[in-house]
């Protein structure tokens, strides 16, 4: 399969193009711009560098959530207009911790996927490595960071944009749990493509994509306070 991804799903902005497991180029950004004004710039930049269109492409996929509610639905909405203008693709919404578990599965053993929701509130994942794939043994969920101590006790490899700040609050003195590499730390879209190529059925048609935010938005909670 030859997959396109892109994940706005946090403060990075990134996109890559993969072809049957060959990352064939990946662009990731820390930025402070939109990923409205940088994404879609960004896909079509990398599919020049590869010289492909998107009618060459089998698959696209984006990261469905948990994460910013603004940057998940940007993301969403990129996939669904490249999709519907190429009727063949095969598009998937993937986990982003999911996709941070992919991103280390060279790593045996347990991966925490965590992700800040807000003060002392996470997203959470745990996931199984045999060293090539990775399969969730705790789903994703919204909780408060204190609950993640009960997972200490074994190795665990602790991936998100706060494993740092996990690890020295609640596993600082567990040497066999430590944080992923700097590089791998954060959302990379060719862990999306990983994912997607593992579970191809996972596909849907574009209008069925749709965010996994975790918990309500500010719009449902203020429809539900005035209800």
């Amino acid at each position: 399969m030859k997959i396109l991804a892109i994940d706005t799903s946090g403060k990075t902005a990134s996109a890559a193009v993969t072809d049957d497991g060959l990352l064939l180029a990946e662009k990731t950004v820390y930025t402070t711009l939109t990923h409205s004004q940088i994404i879609l710039p960004m896909a079509k930049e990398l599919m020049r560098g590869c010289g492909l269109e998107f009618s060459n492409l089998d698959g696209i996929a984006c990261a469905a959530g948990p994460g910013s509610y603004t940057g998940l639905r940007i993301g969403i909405a990129a996939v669904k207009g490249i999709a519907m203008g190429c009727p063949s693709l095969k598009c998937a919404g993937i986990s982003t911790l999911e996709a941070l578990a992919w991103g280390n599965a060279c790593c045996r053993g347990r991966i925490l996927a965590v992700l800040r929701a807000r003060k002392e509130i996470v997203y959470a994942g745990v996931y199984e490595s045999d060293g090539v794939t990775v399969r969730n043994i705790m789903p994703d969920r919204v909780c408060p960071e204190a609950e993640l101590s009960e997972l200490a006790g074994s190795a665990m490899l602790i991936a998100g944009d706060c494993c740092v700040e996990i690890k020295d609050k609640l596993f600082a003195g567990s040497a066999d749990i430590i944080c992923a590499p700097p590089a791998m730390r954060l959302q990379r879209a060719s862990s999306l493509c990983m994912a997607f190529e593992a579970a191809p059925d996972r596909a849907v048609a574009p209008d069925q994509l749709a965010a996994a935010y975790l918990q309500e938005t500010k719009a449902e909670k203020d429809k539900a306070h005035r209800d």
